[in-house]
């Protein structure tokens, strides 16, 4: 299950489908929500200016916090933003100019599963988030600071996001090598 295993596979494959059949803002949005960790309803913080400056402050539930943007991503978000001839303001837009919903993205993802091969059932914008926790906590192995950039007040909540499945922690025990 997507949710679970969270693998970067099935991401590469829906990101492959989105670019294939012409969807360059899902694909860039699914980038966005992958490489910050940030919620499909923040995507209105990713605006021109938050592209430009490598950064995007995200005032939410009483909390503000500041979430980097990689490089890269910056530079995608700019070339993007110049091509729909947005100057300033939110970067993913319909085509009405109004800011893209979360109902949207849902729909956008689910519509892409299958010329992706990937389960519809498995898929949500949530998963983004999840698959951003789980990198950026095998890569640093630093659930405070993982927590600090998703958000959360308890870092319990976070620990939920590393959760992992139960064929992951049999992998991880036969690593340990201490059965002879």
């Amino acid at each position: 299950m997507w949710i679970r295993d969270r693998t970067k596979e099935e991401y590469d494959r829906l990101l492959a489908a989105a670019r294939e059949s012409g969807q360059e803002r899902l694909a860039l949005i699914m980038e966005t929500l992958c490489a910050t960790g940030i919620r499909v309803s923040e995507l209105r913080y990713i605006t021109v200016e938050a592209a430009l400056a490598g950064r995007a402050t995200i005032t939410l539930k009483g909390k503000i916090r500041t979430i980097l943007l990689p490089a890269k991503l910056c530079r995608k978000l700019v070339k993007y933003a110049r091509k729909q001839k947005t100057a300033s303001g939110e970067i993913f837009l319909t085509k009405s100019g109004r800011p893209i919903t979360r109902r949207q993205v849902w729909f956008e993802l689910k519509r892409l599963c299958k010329a992706a091969g990937v389960e519809a059932s498995k898929v949500f914008p949530h998963n983004l988030r999840l698959l951003f926790a789980t990198t950026f906590y095998r890569a640093c192995r630093d659930i405070v600071r993982l927590a600090d950039m998703l958000g959360h007040s308890s870092i319990d909540t976070t620990r939920i996001y590393l959760m992992v499945s139960g064929a992951e922690q049999q992998r991880q025990l036969d690593r340990l090598g201490l059965v002879s």
